[in-house]
């Protein structure tokens, strides 16, 4: 059943979105005429990407229905406090511009196993690969189907999950339409087109949601007014009695766990790092990431404000259906949804549609490409068929895509009893992450990390965060995952001291400090953030 403010010229934008972005991304991913894709087209884009389309496809993989649904539904429940990741993700991208990515492109790396294999071996690779799989299929690939399906269903359809089966196969139909055949190439350069859609129509629905909650319909009116009848939710550190303590705990969001879930994010991740490795030099990968920072710091305005303006409508509300869908399980997560179903007028409610629809599209897109580059190069090609041909090598990834995405889809309605989706997926993916960066921090940076040290770390860090998870200790889980990590880091260490034979490990990285050189450009911009990040903090503390 369809909803009625959902009207035709809507539809014919939305459909007209969905054509450009497949015939774009297939036409983009051409082959020259007699020419077969190679493993090298497919996987890393030919090596070719600038600066500004490795930033803005930075940003379309990560800002997806997570952000703008999860994040959202986390602004209404939590408030601003909830954009510390994207604020820190501003400065770990710098970290990760400066620190990771030389090391990484002067290995000329497929994948982030592939490192491994080089500093360790190939029985962690193996084992670090399966985790990237599971953890995109079971968490990421399902999540965001789930999420992208719910708005749809919301905005489009009457709430009541009709348009929700028909959503989860619409959304995969076009991620896969271009992706799978296209590869990399195809996922970057849409990527540049969605960044621009979903921040534009990330705009429009803000404003004109302020326009609506402000008693005289003024834009700034509407911002003053959220800010007095929320202004517990402007505050980036929440104190101790807040009931959304353990989502996000107090200071230790600056100096804790929350470093972890980033650095592993944005410096260890095949879907995210892909694109840096498809530059075409250190130098556009570097500029890349600052301009991706940048994006970073708008983030917020476009996903967290609207939840906050929904919370505020909210409580102001007198319509008891209202009330009811936001005091229901997962109502914190229809806020962003409901917005546009019913405040932004025809036409830029299809627009507006069409930038959600770009958010998440292009996350399944990265995901399902990366899913298909870490099964291809680290499972297949060295366990399967170590000689198989370049042609061989992308027809499995391409087999291994539609069947990432078909388990996905099947997996994605059994979510629905999950309460704000973003917390969700930061905590289980807070089960792997901080043992693999330990890893891959201990191997990057200390000589003495062995082999064993690290398989026996990464394998330990699972448990312990399990066990932190379910002790009867109430305890924030970025605090899990900040414990969880230097005990990994302590185990890598003692067992590397105990076993190395030699003063350094014989497969140790040579790092010199010219390696860590960045020039002007990145500098002055670095600098930029920095200070902007200061000034957000001092503000809204």
């Amino acid at each position: 059943m369809l909803n009625s403010n959902f009207e035709s010229w809507d539809y014919w934008v939305f459909g007209l979105y969905a054509l450009v972005i497949i015939v774009m991304g297939l036409w983009v991913s051409r082959s020259k005429k007699g020419e077969q894709k190679t493993a090298e087209d497919y996987f890393l884009a030919s090596k070719s990407l600038p600066w500004w389309a490795i930033g803005a496809s930075l940003i379309a993989a990560n800002i997806s229905a997570e952000q703008f649904i999860g994040m959202s539904g986390s602004g209404f429940a939590i408030g601003m406090a909830i954009a510390s990741y994207e604020f820190m993700a501003a400065l770990t991208l710098i970290i990760v511009g400066k620190f990771f990515l030389p090391v990484f492109i002067k290995q000329g790396l497929y994948t982030i196993p592939e490192f491994v294999e080089r500093r360790f071996s190939k029985n962690l690779k193996t084992i670090l690969a399966v985790f990237w799989i599971a953890l995109f299929v079971f968490v990421n690939l399902t999540s965001v189907l789930f999420l992208g399906a719910k708005a749809i269903d919301t905005i489009i359809g009457t709430g009541n999950g009709d348009l929700f089966i028909p959503s989860i196969i619409g959304l995969a139909f076009v991620a896969a339409a271009y992706s799978i055949y296209g590869g990399l190439s195809a996922v970057a350069w849409t990527d540049v087109v969605q960044v621009i859609l979903l921040v534009v129509g990330g705009v429009i629905t803000t404003l004109i949601a302020l326009a609506h909650v402000s008693p005289d319909g003024g834009i700034v009116s509407g911002l003053m007014h959220v800010t007095d009848v929320a202004g517990d939710k402007f505050h980036m550190i929440i104190n101790k009695d807040n009931p959304q303590f353990n989502n996000l705990p107090g200071i230790a969001v600056l100096i804790g766990g929350l470093w972890v879930a980033n650095l592993y994010y944005w410096g260890f991740n095949q879907y995210i790092i892909q694109r840096t490795l498809a530059a075409k030099s250190l130098r556009e990968a570097q500029h890349g990431i600052i301009f991706a920072a940048f994006l970073k710091l708008i983030v917020p305005l476009i996903v967290v404000i609207p939840g906050i303006v929904a919370f505020v409508m909210y409580k102001e509300s007198n319509d008891p259906a209202v009330i009811s869908m936001f005091e229901a399980t997962g109502g914190a997560d229809k806020a962003y949804p409901w917005l546009i179903s019913s405040f932004i007028p025809t036409g830029l409610k299809g627009l507006v549609l069409a930038a959600l629809a770009a958010a998440i599209v292009s996350s399944l897109a990265s995901m399902l490409n990366s899913t298909s580059t870490i099964f291809t190069m680290d499972i297949y090609k060295s366990y399967i068929e170590p000689k198989a041909s370049s042609r061989k090598l992308v027809n499995v990834g391409r087999l291994t895509a539609a069947i990432a995405l078909i388990i996905a889809g099947f997996l994605a309605p059994l979510m629905a009893s999950f309460d704000q989706m973003f917390q969700y997926i930061q905590e289980y993916t807070g089960l792997v992450s901080p043992g693999i960066l330990a890893v891959f921090m201990m191997g990057l940076f200390w000589k003495k990390t062995t082999n064993k040290g690290a398989i026996v770390g990464v394998l330990i860090s699972i448990p312990v965060a399990l066990l932190l998870k379910f002790l009867p200790i109430d305890m924030p889980f970025l605090d899990q995952m900040m414990y969880t990590f230097f005990i990994t880091i302590a185990t890598i260490a003692m067992v590397s001291l105990s076993t190395n034979t030699a003063d350094d490990d014989a497969k140790a990285l040579s790092l010199t400090s010219s390696m860590f050189t960045t020039d002007k450009v990145f500098n002055i911009c670095a600098y930029i953030i920095c200070i902007l990040l200061a000034v957000i903090y001092v503000f809204m503390w």
